[in-house]
């Protein structure tokens, strides 16, 4: 149920976030369960798993989103002029536009996930943490896709994009913190 100005006005903001909340401090002490103690070192190579996941996520919704757009114009429930300059008085279902939204969603924040796998990888610097937080990752923005395209549940949303960007800026810390070390 997409998030309104009528259904703010009815339940407070704190009622909203109460589940993303208590989702998001469940995750958040999970992380710091996972983090703690040694971790034993891991093939550099098997980060190209979640690599390749991330990467099939993105291509489902990129065919997800040709397939809603060309399908939108074929069935006549948009004009083709509304790609010219995507305003239309007679756009009524934000559906047609969710994939390609989430799509540009995908070619943003991931893109530091990649470079920082790559870096992984050229480096050699990867332990059994740095895998289950790229899996992590991948997970979230998966559950972050799904949220956004079939309910659009804002706090939900927010909350799986919060996090993934947090395993992302703990991949990032984890790997200067090691190569620190190592230099």
């Amino acid at each position: 149920m997409p998030l309104s100005s009528t259904a703010t006005q009815d339940v407070s903001i704190l009622k909203i976030y109460t589940g993303p909340c208590i989702l998001m401090g469940a995750f958040i002490v999970w992380l710091t369960w996972v983090s703690a103690g040694v971790h034993p070192p891991a093939d550099a190579k098997s980060l190209l798993s979640p690599m390749g996941g991330l990467f099939s996520l993105i291509v489902v919704v990129w065919v997800l989103m040709v397939v809603v757009r060309n399908g939108s114009i074929i069935f006549g429930h948009i004009s083709l002029d509304y790609f010219a300059d995507y305003h239309a008085k007679n756009l009524t279902n934000d559906l047609i536009e969710r994939p390609a939204r989430v799509f540009n969603n995908l070619m943003q924040v991931p893109q530091y996930f990649y470079i920082i796998c790559i870096l992984m990888i050229l480096f050699e610097n990867v332990d059994a943490l740095q895998l289950t937080l790229a899996w992590a990752f991948v997970v979230l923005r998966t559950v972050h896709c799904i949220i956004y395209l079939a309910l659009n549940w804002v706090p939900y949303r927010f909350a799986s994009w919060a996090l993934s960007c947090i395993t992302l800026c703990i991949l990032w810390y984890r790997f200067f913190d090691q190569m620190v070390l190592v230099f």
